[in-house]
């Protein structure tokens, strides 16, 4: 077994050894979770990639401006690159506008980063990329403190979202304590609304943000030789609008043993294993964060409906 097949083995087994058993949203994204993730970003409910999408259509001069600011290039780093779809339009501003910057996208799925290097490679030939494959704590332990060249820090998707409130403040914190000041944080984050609309956007009419929690479970059993079965299971969400938690969970259908490395897990039936936590906020609510981990912001940009907004952070 792989170093990275140890550390995916050692979290499922600490996660269904908890109570109430979880398992970790970052073990979503093999080959078949990120295509079942591509197809939840072109579902109608799902509005948050259109939003930034729309954000980043819409303001990228203004992106582009406050990125330049004070100097002369730039280093632009993307937590959870993904496919690029946003990014390209803000990469493809950059390189018509001339501008001198290196972009390395950061990603946990190298399937993702393999697929994103060729697209970009072929479509913007002038772009200095590298890439990096990695958990984002990890990777931001590894991150060089060089000060010769401004750093442009992207985390897009309300991915921040998927943290627990205090994993929220220690991860920015820690990229204040990695950067300088005046450094930039550009960070994608989905607001709170009607919690109809929330809710729609993580319990589909096709099903297919369901396939993409299953398959985590068929991941175990193909990569860790475990025995799910997976039919047993149902995906349930649900969003607290108080303290703006979208929860996902797969919840077992009947009473039921399951090993994992010869480790046996006792399910009762309708107990659920939590997945994933998409958390929204306030604009209030950024604020105080963002003070509290060393920044201010310099400029929330968001789409026209105010579904989502792209909040710009500068180290203080």
């Amino acid at each position: 077994m792989n170093v990275t097949n140890k550390v995916f083995l050692a979290d499922v087994l600490l996660g269904l050894s908890a109570e109430p058993k979880k398992l970790s949203s970052k073990y979503f994204y093999d080959k078949k979770g990120d295509e079942l993730f591509q197809r939840i970003m072109e579902l109608d409910e799902y509005y948050l990639t259109k939003a930034e999408y729309e954000i980043f259509e819409t303001h990228k001069d203004t992106i582009l401006d406050i990125f330049k600011s004070g100097a002369d290039e730039f280093r632009l780093m993307e937590f959870g690159a993904g496919d690029g779809y946003k990014t390209k339009v803000l990469l493809e501003h950059l390189i018509e506008s001339k501008t001198t910057f290196e972009y390395k996208p950061i990603d946990i799925s190298q399937n993702a980063l393999d697929k994103l290097k060729s697209d970009l490679n072929g479509n913007i030939p002038k772009l200095n990329i590298t890439a990096e494959q990695g958990d984002y704590f990890q990777v931001l332990k590894r991150l060089p403190k060089i000060n010769h060249k401004k750093n442009v820090i992207l985390f897009l998707g309300s991915n921040i979202g998927n943290f627990t409130l205090s994993e929220v403040e220690s991860f920015l914190t820690a990229i204040r304590e990695k950067v300088f000041k005046n450094d930039l944080l550009f960070l994608g984050l989905d607001l709170k609304k009607n919690p109809d609309k929330i809710l729609k956007a993580y319990s589909d009419s096709e099903g297919v943000t369901r396939d993409f929690n299953l398959n985590l479970l068929n991941r175990i059993n193909r990569e860790l030789n475990a025995n799910f079965n997976v039919e047993a299971f149902e995906h349930y969400a649900t969003y607290n609008p108080v303290n703006g938690e979208c929860i996902s969970t797969l919840i077992s259908t009947e009473q039921q043993e399951v090993i994992v490395d010869n480790q046996k897990f006792i399910f009762g039936k309708w107990e659920p294993i939590h997945t994933e936590i998409s958390r929204k906020f306030s604009l209030k609510q950024i604020e105080k964060i963002a003070i509290k981990c060393g920044f201010v912001i310099e400029k929330n940009l968001m789409d026209k409906n105010k579904y989502f907004v792209d909040s710009i952070w500068k180290a203080i």
